[in-house]
């Protein structure tokens, strides 16, 4: 009888939950709700929802192009087979869906992602962004697998445009997609910040991104048990120490305040689910003291909104518990009551809101802990909402910006011209008069006389630049070997920026062939107003340059900020760029040793920025364009406008925005945003298979598998028949073992861990000894010495005490000891590959 009383009470309890759970998931009818199946030829039922097929949704899309894939369902391996995997829409150009809004407000953008391969679509390989009117959701996206995109936007207008836009060599894909509303209620316009402690204001305009959605103590609450499609997932996976954690299930006993929290906030298997400190483990020690911590990769850089749910289903009393909350290293919540905010009804649902700072680490932590005041110790949480807020900028990702609208920038710059045409004048009209007057008797005189001024003096003054791009910024150099080139010589020196004298254009803009009164002919790279590089690179390139002096690196001889100008003057190189010589022109091919002395030249060049002061300088833009040739063909290394100072002695590296030319990306710079020397060693083992092979870093007009150069000459390196894909003018003149040797020091620079990298020292020596191989026939075994490998020379490179002093001397050529140029590494190495100098 009582085994049947038993089974009752559970039926009641199961019927009282299914019809809980219904009423929830029925609770919230959105005024917006788009659901597409992308790639798919017919609606798909997922749940209780309807995903319209892709040609139904053809009315909201713009695009050049109809690529719809599909994949057998049985080649998907995840637990969660959705139908909505199985097909995707691919694009190969940028392309737009544009809703139609009819309530503004906020809505949830979900995005799927599963790649798979269709016919010549890798999708594992798409990069590609995806922004909307105001904000960048994705910057240079790769979907590794399946993957759910969710993002909460601020919709103002009555249309909501997602652009979805590949990179130049890429594609994109999207399985399905959806734009839902979402309940004035759910996000709040203020939330408490966590340091400084205060109040932060204006979340309605936030975009935010969803990093991690969790359900404490209880199983996976999938998008058809709560009102809002939204998936909870389990607390186990971000428990720094389960043991420390004890999960409680009563869902049956939640209850919903009047005022406060909602079904739509959480639904009652949130609220009714809990891990609390496992006090049990310490024999209910009433003296317990410890935290329970969950911990979430977050990025650097963002700002996070955190929402805290709480439901006391642990007391026996009201308010006979307190406990406090840390995030991070903050305590955010003292002698924490959950029953505070639902006047200490026990098992009633509320929830706290923070924002944090802007990250630091990769990694944010979120602790619960007893509080000595308490009647017992103990501390729980039932649910946890991690979302990312947009940065200034208004993108959630560091690597794309907004997308700007022509048309709003062309509005904005009418209004900013209007300001200061008619305000300014009106303030500071009689001021501006005399200024004028004595400026044009200054640069008249100037013009006269052709003298350059210094940028500073042994680093005792600094000079304010002024133009158009900025406010003034204040520069300084640390020798009185940088000049400001008055405006009126360079227009002497470029006759008037003759268009015939172009001998390049750039992301800053054109660089002009000139020669300066005295004679000296010079390169000036002239900034364009419409470039997206502007004051930072052109400060960055002023600063790099005053500072450093080495027979590799190009000279800057002067600068100019006059008349909303912003230029640089460096000294001409007369042999252009290493990458004219190698394709795209009719000049005469370079030998195999030509080859290898730019390649060492380059190294010595970046190997003295890498070593040459305290802190390391990571060029950030290694290409053969940025390599150019003097007279009788000494590489130089240019353009330091992306260049950035390495980390501290106590850092591995540097986080920061991704840079870089595509084709030479360090691809783990690329994904961790961490940017070390090892980043300049990557794009420099690209530019060694782009001297061997003659050919562009990225063809897209070749076959698949040969349009990325690094990716195709690894491939043949790896299988040894590297020969096979030499540029056809060295077919048979590079002996073996020097084509071993510089292979295998480029396959090196190419490793896919910066830790598995060599330096550029290790680099230097390696082509060094590639040289000597090519120039002469080594007394002993040369095929012992060509398998020397990079990590058997690298003692060596930091250990010079195996040559003597006086041989050491006499091989430097130049008092200064910082530039290693002088030292005559053939000779060097003449040591290392005779038998009695090893």
């Amino acid at each position: 009888m009582m085994k049947e009383t038993w089974d009752f009470g559970l039926l009641v309890k199961s019927l009282f939950l299914l019809v809980l759970g219904v009423l929830c998931v029925s609770g919230f009818d959105p005024a917006d709700n788009f659901l597409i199946d992308c790639g798919s030829n017919k609606d798909t039922n997922v749940g209780n929802r309807v995903f319209m097929a892709d040609k139904s949704a053809a009315k909201f899309l713009s695009t050049s192009q109809n690529i719809l894939a599909d994949t057998p369902s049985n080649s998907i391996t995840k637990a969660d087979d959705s139908p909505l995997y199985q097909t995707a829409r691919i694009f190969t150009q940028q392309s737009s869906y544009k809703f139609p809004i009819s309530q503004v407000g906020r809505h949830w953008i979900r995005l799927y992602f599963y790649p798979f391969v269709y016919q010549e679509y890798d999708m594992s390989k798409a990069t590609f962004s995806v922004s909307t009117q105001q904000n960048v959701l994705l910057g240079n996206f790769t979907p590794k697998n399946v993957t759910v995109k969710e993002f909460s936007v601020n919709v103002t207008s009555r249309d909501l445009v997602i652009t979805i836009s590949p990179l130049s060599y890429s594609f994109a894909y999207v399985n399905a997609l959806e734009v839902v509303s979402v309940p004035d209620i759910l996000i709040t316009d203020d939330a408490s910040t966590i340091s400084p402690a205060g109040t932060f204001s204006g979340m309605y305009a936030q975009a935010l991104e969803t990093v991690a959605r969790v359900n404490m103590g209880g199983s996976l609450v999938s998008f058809d048990n709560d009102t809002l499609w939204r998936t909870w997932v389990t607390d186990q996976s971000f428990l720094t120490q389960p043991s420390s954690a004890k999960s409680i299930n009563k869902i049956a006993s939640v209850k919903y305040p009047q005022d406060g929290a909602t079904p739509d906030i959480a639904p009652p298997t949130v609220y009714g689910t809990c891990s609390k400190m496992n006090v049990a483990d310490t024999g209910n020690d009433p003296n317990a003291n410890f935290n329970v911590t969950w911990t979430f990769d977050v990025e650097p850089g963002f700002q996070y909104f955190i929402r805290l749910h709480f439901c006391d289903i642990v007391s026996t009393a009201a308010n006979q518990l307190l406990f406090n909350i840390y995030v991070n290293s903050w305590n955010v919540a003292n002698d924490f009551d959950p029953g505070q905010k639902v006047q200490g009804f026990l098992a009633t649902a509320s929830f706290n809101d923070y924002v944090t700072p802007p990250a630091k680490s990769n990694r944010l932590n979120i602790s619960v802990g007893p509080s000595p005041r308490s009647g017992f110790p103990d501390a729980f949480l039932n649910g946890l909402e991690l979302l990312k807020l947009n940065n200034s900028q208004g993108s959630l990702s560091q690597v794309a910006s907004i997308p700007t609208n022509p048309s709003s920038r062309a509005k904005k710059n009418v209004g900013v011209i209007v300001g200061v045409s008619v305000g300014v004048p009106l303030i500071l009209l009689m001021v501006g008069i005399l200024f004028c007057m004595h400026r044009r008797k200054k640069q008249e005189k100037l013009a006269q006389s052709k003298i350059w001024i210094p940028l500073s003096v042994n680093g005792g003054n600094s000079h304010t630049m002024g133009s158009k791009y900025s406010n003034g910024t204040t520069i300084s150099a640390a020798s009185n070997l940088s000049y400001r080139v008055p405006f009126p010589a360079l227009l002497e020196a470029t006759s008037n920026f003759d268009e015939s004298l172009v001998i390049g254009i750039g992301g800053f803009g054109k660089v002009y062939r000139g020669v300066l009164c005295d004679g000296t002919k010079v390169a000036v790279k002239r900034g364009n107003p419409k470039s997206q590089q502007g004051l930072a690179e052109f400060r960055t390139e002023i600063e790099m340059l005053s500072q450093f002096r080495h027979r590799h690196l190009v000279s800057l001889m002067g600068y100019c900020d006059e008349k909303n100008e912003m230029i640089l003057v460096y000294e001409y190189m007369e042999n252009g760029t290493l990458k004219s010589h190698l394709y795209g022109s009719d000049l005469p091919s370079m030998s195999w040793k030509q080859r290898l002395e730019i390649c060492i030249g380059s190294a010595r060049g970046l190997h003295y920025l890498h070593t040459g002061y305290a802190k390391a300088v990571i060029h950030r833009d290694v290409k053969s364009a940025n390599i150019l040739l003097d007279e009788s063909f000494m590489a130089k290394v240019a353009d330091f406008g992306l260049s950035k100072t390495g980390p501290e002695l106590d850092q591995t590296h540097v986080s920061t925005a991704v840079k870089g030319s595509f084709g030479y990306l360090d691809p783990e710079y690329f994904r961790r945003q961490q940017l070390t020397e090892k980043s300049d060693v990557y794009s420099f083992g690209v530019v060694l298979f782009e001297v061997l092979c003659a050919r562009p870093v990225i063809d897209p007009s070749l076959p698949r598998e040969m349009v990325n150069l690094a990716e195709w000459a690894m491939k043949w390196q790896k299988k040894g028949q590297l020969e096979q894909i030499i540029d056809p003018n060295l077919k048979g003149k590079i002996r073996p073992d020097s084509l071993r040797k510089f292979g295998e020091t480029a396959e090196k620079c190419l490793a896919d861990f910066g830790v598995d990298r060599p330096s550029m020292g290790d680099v230097l020596w390696n082509l060094e000894y590639a040289l000597q191989l090519q120039e002469a026939v080594i007394q002993d075994d040369p095929e012992e010495n060509s398998t020397i490998l990079i990590g058997e020379l690298s003692p060596q490179v930091n250990d010079f005490s195996h040559v003597d002093a006086g041989a050491s001397a006499a091989r430097i050529e130049s008092p200064n000891l910082d530039d290693l140029s002088g030292v005559s590494m053939s000779r060097v190495f003449s040591q290392l590959v005779k038998s009695e100098g090893r």
